[in-house]
């Protein structure tokens, strides 16, 4: 309701008067260092206290006597920080997909040390700025912004970004997307990621899903490709798991496998399977003998259920009529 007698200048000069402070040194009364890259930024206490409720716990009231050191916030990367700011100081935000600064940080899954890890191993220093910026404004409880970020990335949300963005949807434990309003998302993610299947299995953002993240996708039967190319996937993200982690292919994978419906496999290609197993543990092999009995019993009774049931995508093969599987 507006109120009576109360009258508006043009925004554009006063946000672009404040857009102008945004980690500038002149009058600013507060000084932090930044991400892992420890990038020293300006601000302004009070701007800060009175929009975020995360800044007016964490600086207090007022400074303390003396010259105040710096406020380390080092989980944060730069470039989403003085994002942050400069929502805060002029109510919008400039968003972008691709961003210099180290991803190094999220709401759990892998942690920033994955992260950190697997950066390396691609030789790569790309990520998703928006992303980071999201994570931010969940962190600071800025629900405007969050909303904001979501509203970009489901915009732009493509084949190199839907991993990436999976992984925010689903980071930490189940109530964290829901309480921060990231349910959305992870279903907005998955929904891509099953119309455009072959696509995202071949993208870097697949190689670093969390294993939450990578059982939400192996336990749908919307997905459009083969299990044998899952297997494959599967074992490719288990590899640079391995490597990243210096832990065993089969430890790596053991919290997703068991969601692989060998039984689809064609005796063939199970065999195969069962061989290249030998040489490179990914399955129990128990898991692999009960997609043998469902062969040898030709029914799927021996393995009725989620694992024996067809995918969007799965090839028919000669054995599927005996095993009697519904396609979802």
């Amino acid at each position: 309701m507006e109120t009576p007698g109360l009258v508006h200048g043009e925004a554009e000069p006063f946000s672009k008067a404040l857009r102008s402070l945004v980690n500038n040194r002149l009058y600013s009364d507060v000084r932090f260092v930044v991400g892992q890259e420890r990038q020293e930024v300006f601000a302004h206490r009070c701007l800060l206290a009175c929009r975020c409720n995360f800044f007016q716990r964490l600086l207090g009231p007022e400074p303390g006597p003396g010259v105040p050191g710096p406020v380390v916030l080092s989980t944060v990367p730069a470039e989403a920080f003085l994002a942050v700011l400069e929502f805060l100081y002029t109510n919008s935000v400039k968003l972008h997909r691709h961003s210099v600064s180290p991803l190094g940080r999220g709401l759990g899954g892998r942690g920033r040390g994955w992260a950190e890890e697997r950066g390396k191993l691609f030789h790569s220093n790309h990520h998703l700025q928006v992303l980071e910026v999201l994570t931010a404004a969940v962190e600071y409880g800025l629900e405007e912004l969050r909303e904001l970020c979501l509203e970009f990335v489901v915009k732009v949300l493509d084949v190199e970004l839907v991993c990436e963005a999976l992984q925010v949807g689903v980071a930490g434990p189940k109530q964290v997307a829901v309480t921060f309003g990231l349910g959305p998302l992870q279903e907005r993610c998955i929904a891509f990621i099953e119309a455009h299947s072959q696509e995202a299995l071949r993208t870097r953002g697949f190689l670093e899903l969390s294993a939450p993240a990578l059982l939400l996708l192996l336990r749908s039967d919307k997905l459009c490709v083969d299990e044998a190319d899952l297997v494959l996937a599967a074992r490719s993200w288990a590899r640079v798991g391995a490597a990243v982690l210096d832990r065993p292919v089969a430890e790596v994978a053991a919290p997703v496998v068991r969601e692989l419906r060998l039984a689809l496999l064609a005796p063939a290609e199970l065999s195969a399977l069962e061989e290249q197993n030998r040489r490179e543990p990914l399955i129990p092999v128990e898991q692999i003998v009960e997609a043998w009995k469902c062969h040898a019993l030709r029914r799927g009774d021996a393995a009725r259920g989620a694992t024996c049931r067809r995918r969007r995508g799965t090839l028919p093969r000669e054995h599927h009529r005996f095993l009697d599987l519904p396609l979802k």
